[in-house]
């Protein structure tokens, strides 16, 4: 017998390979480069493992989760192979029979977190160890435009250089652009040995549905699965624990796991998922890669998830053992708000946060989809032939279409008569006849789309918008705050070449859905603002290491987005915005309001921002300016300061002895400036 087949056998009781482990095996083992694209499930920790086991030295494996590790760990052991982790969450004892192992020479898997390679020891550690090769898993956290990015995974290729040794990537989530990010930053480049063994799970069903009473579909959905493991994700951790009370409530044995509980708490609740029968997560995120529980029957989504990768990843924690499986995605208007506003506001520069809204827009297609779900979400990954796949609740029960074609000409029209600077809340308003006070200032009332959609209500529109997202006809820009802009494919549709099919239950829907029970902080129209003003609080708040409310309280940004000023004067008239905070951020925020440099401000103009006495001089400044060589323009020149033009638009004198008594005046300057300094506090609105 091989020896890979022997060791398979005797370490890990498989009597052969899982398709595609073989060929990955023996490169790796060869001390090839290898980069491995393989679907959840499909066992990709033994195509380290086990090579790891046939060479020489230790196996170094750079894995993002402190959970995973001690799985992973706990697995090779019971096997009786030789494997420790080095985390935060070791004891001591667990960190000295690892150094022990390793000073001996008996350890064959030193796992350790990214994290820690910023630590000075680490490589001097490895080096002395005899480490001979680095297995990277879920190596997609290298890429900063993922959905898990890491900035310690960028540190692996200078280990893998220091070290000059093989290293072996492993990942189920990487679009082609992902892959050629992991190849640059790990690689440098060279291309590694690349095995792309598809992403289908075809045992685990998929199906999404609009929330409509969200809780008790949950608990119905989870209800009719009583005493099968399974996993609900949330966006929140409040919402964790509150949906795991009301599952208990119900029967079902369920807890919450969120990063805010202690660690001995998570811990409890990794181990009782491993051990229990029947046990439901109720989680968020931070219940992630590191799941190795192979009957998982079921996996919900209380909450859209950020994009197709991550929902892929989180959905691919059902069935790993090829059992079926059956998952559940809630979505609303109020999740595709939320995600838009966490990439809003994030520090991304504006082309990453462009294409985050575009793989948001990948996944809104995926939820309004007209097909099958599987053949779209493969091709997201590049599978495109593929046939439909009779697992998916659009396979079930197909949707009715309608032919949308003229409802989204008149969409995507407003969006162009409005120049692509505007949201869907007042592209919404032009095509119902709206005459809301901004539609009006800006004449949009007169445009050949006011009031032409009025055969749809507001909710049935904003459905629209989201299957024309969905559809990625239109995408948010991030540089102008949300508004939405024509994508390529816009354009056939436009010019009467194409058409569009929209599905009928989700504009139908829309019209008796119930309205959100928490009113958003701002419309629609001024979130996308909300959030940059607030990413810009946040960096402030940061470098000062100060609170966020210390720089402007929500309330504050809430007022400049609905507002908009677009000088220092309107600036200081908004609430909490005092002369120290106009003269330290005020011209700072107006940046990310109007897009432009605010022009520069003397401090004594600065000083009068938001009252009257402003107008007034800028009013002096002016008269003094048309005057500073006299009325011919061939005087001595003459000037007053600052100071003395703020002293006259504060005190407002009524005459020409008054005006020479303030204080930098004199007669002189009362004589050459008098009359028009006059006639400009005469002119006061």
């Amino acid at each position: 017998m091989p020896r890979d087949l022997d060791l398979l056998k005797s370490a890990f009781g498989f009597d052969e390979f899982l398709p595609g482990q073989s060929d990955i095996v023996a490169a790796v083992t060869r001390g090839e480069n290898t980069l491995a694209i393989m679907p959840t499930g499909a066992g990709k920790s033994l195509c380290f493992q086990l090579p790891a086991l046939m060479r020489e030295g230790v196996t170094v494996v750079i894995s993002p989760l402190i959970a995973l590790m001690r799985d992973q760990v706990r697995a090779m052991q019971a096997a009786g192979v030789e494997a420790g982790a080095l985390t935060s969450g070791n004891t001591d004892e667990e960190t000295d029979a690892v150094f022990s192992a390793l000073n001996e020479g008996r350890l064959k898997l030193l796992y350790m977190a990214p994290e820690r390679l910023a630590s000075g020891g680490t490589l001097n550690l490895l080096r002395r160890v005899n480490t001979t090769m680095i297995a990277v898993d879920e190596a997609h956290c290298v890429s900063q435009w993922g959905h898990d990015f890491r900035p310690d995974y960028l540190r692996i290729g200078d280990l893998r250089r220091a070290l000059n040794v093989p290293l072996a990537a492993f990942t189920a989530t990487a679009d082609e652009e992902t892959r050629v990010e992991i190849i640059e930053k790990l690689f440098d480049d060279a291309a590694p040995t690349t095995f792309l063994h598809g992403f289908d799970r075809p045992n685990i069903h998929l199906a999404f549905a609009a929330k409509d009473g969200p809780r008790a579909q949950i608990l119905n959905f989870a209800l009719a699965r009583k005493d099968q493991p399974g996993i609900i994700y949330c966006g929140t951790r409040a919402k964790t624990e509150t949906l795991a009370h009301a599952l208990t409530a119900e029967g079902l044995s369920a807890v919450a796991y969120h990063a805010g509980l202690e660690p001995h708490i998570r811990r409890d609740v990794e181990r009782r998922f491993q051990q229990e029968d029947g046990l439901i997560v109720v989680a968020t995120v931070a219940f992630g890669m590191g799941v190795d529980k192979p009957d998982i029957r079921w996996v919900a989504h209380a909450d859209l998830p950020k994009s197709i990768e991550s929902y892929y990843q989180e959905i691919g924690r059902a069935g790993r053992d090829g059992a079926p499986a059956e998952t559940l995605t809630l979505f609303g208007p109020d999740d595709i708000r939320l995600r838009r506003t966490q990439i809003d506001e994030g520090q991304a520069p504006p082309e990453r946060r462009m294409a985050d809204h575009a793989r948001l827009n990948a996944l809104l297609g995926l939820a309004e989809a007209h097909g099958c779900r599987r053949q779209i979400l493969l091709g997201y990954f590049g599978e495109t032939e593929t046939a439909p796949c009779k697992k998916c609740d659009l396979c079930d029960t197909p949707p009715e279409l309608f032919d949308g074609t003229v409802a989204v000409m008149k969409a995507l029209s407003a969006v162009l008569r409005t120049d692509e600077y505007f949201g869907s809340g007042h592209l919404i308003d032009i095509l119902l006849g709206k005459a809301t006070n901004k539609v009006v200032e800006r004449n949009h009332d007169a445009l050949p789309t006011f009031g032409v959609g009025k055969d749809y209500d507001r909710r049935q529109w904003q459905a629209i918008f989201r299957q024309i997202m969905g559809l990625d006809l239109l995408r948010p820009d991030p540089a102008r705050f949300g508004a939405l802009r024509l994508t390529q494919t816009a354009h056939p549709i436009l010019r009467g070449e194409a058409e569009v099919m929209l599905r009928v239950d989700s504009v139908q829907k829309a019209k008796n859905l119930r309205r959100p029970a928490v009113k958003a902080m701002v419309s629609d129209e001024d979130a996308p603002l909300l959030s940059a003003l607030k990413a810009k609080r946040r960096a402030l708040a940061e470098a000062q290491r100060v609170p966020a409310y210390v720089v402007f309280t929500d309330r504050t940004l809430i007022e400049m987005a609905e507002k908009r000023p677009t000088t220092l004067d309107e600036m200081a008239g908004i609430g909490g915005v005092g002369a120290k905070k106009l003269e330290r951020y005020g011209a700072l925020f107006l940046e990310i309001i109007s897009g432009a440099i605010t022009p520069h401000m003397h401090p004594v103009r600065r000083g009068l921002a938001g009252r009257d006495a402003g107008g007034i001089f800028d009013r002096l400044e002016a008269a003094q300016t048309a005057l500073i060589r006299g009325q011919d323009g061939c005087g001595k020149y003459m000037s007053c300061t600052q100071s003395t033009l703020r002293h006259i638009a504060e005190r407002k004198p009524a005459n020409i002895n008054a005006l020479a008594q303030v204080p930098g005046m004199g007669t002189l300057k009362a004589e050459r400036f008098g009359a028009a300094f006059l006639a400009a506090l005469e002119n006061e609105d």
